[in-house]
């Protein structure tokens, strides 16, 4: 009975660390802040000319 409630203690507690975990990671996630949105490169639109 004693390693049935040992077994049964280590099960809870490790959901618990791993729920912990994901709201952790999900709460640094979003304290980061967003990143500018600015393209990298830029292309000149072609002049008013036909070729």
């Amino acid at each position: 009975m004693h390693r049935l409630l040992a077994a049964g203690l280590t099960v809870v507690m490790a959901a618990a660390l791993a729920v912990a975990a994901a709201l952790g990671i999900v709460a640094v996630l979003n304290a980061t802040p967003d990143q500018p949105n600015t393209p990298l490169v830029h292309y000149e639109p072609p002049r008013g000319g036909s070729e």
